[in-house]
């Protein structure tokens, strides 16, 4: 190891933990050339491809390298987070017929296809323009951008070491929710444990949100695939020595490197768009579900975070400011109050932390904390984190209607096919309750807001 490795969790969680083999995970991206500091795991730490999910690793721009095992297959997977002007009694009644006017009109599913059709050329827009693409379209508001991570738009994005496989998949996905853990979420704000800063924000009791959580679909996947084969090809040529071949990478300083950073980037701006398409077609379903105007239906974006993404950040390392390459693979990041990339309007509050859990439960709105910056590269949890693989969950659901056990919790959901919702089951993640708890005492991210489910789409 070159490294310490770290993992944030507490006695309750641990056991949960080490039950897969994430924690040898955290042990192997140490060996990793150029990481600094500490190879970080949080609280929703998992089994993933590589690095574990929740896996935080930061290295040098010069003997450092990136990998896109911490990134992940599905780039810029993230979450969006919107407020409304209506209250959990107005929408409550109606929370089947507005479910299943959602679940109509956006398309989800493995594989599903959007009613956005997209040629070379505008798809290679929407890779160097993001979320500006999307609104441009006329879907949204120049004044979200200010509202994403990002404001929605990797600089670096580019379209030239990208496959016309990758082209292939990705033309007919945006405007897609996808499969798996993705979904749409009708929710209501169930208690404030920081009045004061979600009031600047916006939130109160009983309001009703939308949060959204998506991301590249299958062009990310394919983008992430194809680079991982060239650099398990390029390792012995550079002579590193992996203790897992699933860490493939490529020293920061190479071709390949750059060519899979401005490959990366373009999948997030796909990913940014994809929200913001996805958000639009969910307030046109809402107004019309509802007979509402916007007017009254007041859907106004609060955030958009990343949480699998690689970039290129400055951070104080030995007392002096460094730019690094700091991977987050299901982690988010977590800016504190005065920081230099936070817009106007979130500079004396922190960076708004996007946390969902599963769809019978909670999820969770936090505020960055000054700890992330000192301790975690600017980064916090992103979820609850599964205790259960997919097939684990569905032997354990084996005979069971896991959309009457919501209905139960008085949460209505529909999904793509039954085998989602049993994959998904809420017993199958961490409580994220307990999850948000580590990172507010270790002082990474703060609590302001808890949401309740009441109506799910799954993919």
């Amino acid at each position: 190891m070159r490294v310490p490795g770290l993992i944030y969790s507490d006695s309750n969680l641990f056991p949960d933990i080490e039950k897969d083999n994430s924690c040898d995970q955290v042990y192997n991206v140490a060996h990793l050339p150029g990481i600094v500091n500490m190879s970080i795991a949080l609280p929703d730490i998992h089994w993933g491809y590589g690095f574990p999910i929740g896996g935080v690793a930061a290295f040098d721009l010069n003997e450092g390298v990136v990998s896109p095992g911490g990134v992940g297959y599905d780039i810029n997977c993230g979450v969006r987070l919107a407020t409304t002007g209506l209250s959990r009694d107005d929408v409550t009644p109606r929370i089947k017929e507005l479910v299943d006017s959602l679940f109509s009109n956006i398309p989800c599913g493995l594989g599903s296809k959007g009613k956005i059709g997209l040629n070379r050329r505008s798809l290679t827009e929407v890779t160097k323009f993001g979320a500006r693409w999307a609104i441009r379209q006329g879907m949204g508001d120049e004044s979200d951008l200010e509202r994403i991570e990002d404001q929605g738009v990797i600089e670096s994005g580019e379209s030239a070491s990208i496959s016309d496989r990758s082209f292939e998949r990705g033309k007919d996905q945006l405007g897609t929710l996808g499969s798996g853990n993705h979904f749409i979420e009708i929710g209501f704000v169930s208690r404030l444990f920081d009045e004061k800063v979600a009031k600047s924000w916006g939130l109160y009791l009983d309001q009703i949100t939308l949060m959204i959580h998506t991301g590249s679909r299958g062009f990310g996947h394919q983008i992430c695939d194809e680079f991982l084969s060239r650099m398990i090809k390029s390792v012995g040529k550079e002579k590193i020595d992996l203790p897992d071949r699933q860490l493939a990478c490529t020293r920061l300083n190479t071709p390949l490197a750059r060519e899979y950073l401005t490959a990366m980037a373009a999948a997030a701006n796909f990913a940014f768009a994809n929200r913001q398409i996805l958000m639009n077609m969910a307030q046109d379903t809402w107004e019309r579900s509802m007979g509402l105007s916007p007017h009254e239906l007041k859907l106004h974006l609060l955030y958009d975070v990343s949480h699998n993404i690689a970039k290129i950040e400055t951070h104080c390392v030995g007392g002096q400011p460094n730019k690094l390459c700091v991977h987050r693979k299901g982690a988010t990041r977590a800016l504190p109050p005065g920081h230099s990339l936070l817009p106007s309007f979130f500079a004396h509050t922190g960076q708004p932390v996007l946390i969902p859990g599963d769809m019978g439960r909670s999820s969770f709105i936090l505020v960055g904390a000054k700890g992330s910056m000192e301790q975690t590269f600017g980064s916090t949890c992103h979820g609850a984190g599964r205790v259960l693989s997919r097939n684990e969950a569905i032997r354990k659901t084996k005979g069971r209607s896991v959309e009457q056990e919501l209905l139960n919790r008085a949460v209505y959901g529909r999904s793509a096919g039954r085998k989602t919702m049993r994959e998904e089951f809420p017993e199958a993640y961490k409580d994220v309750s307990a999850v948000v708890d580590v990172v507010q005492k270790a002082g990474l991210a703060r609590k302001v807001a808890k949401i309740s489910p009441i109506g799910v789409i799954k993919g």
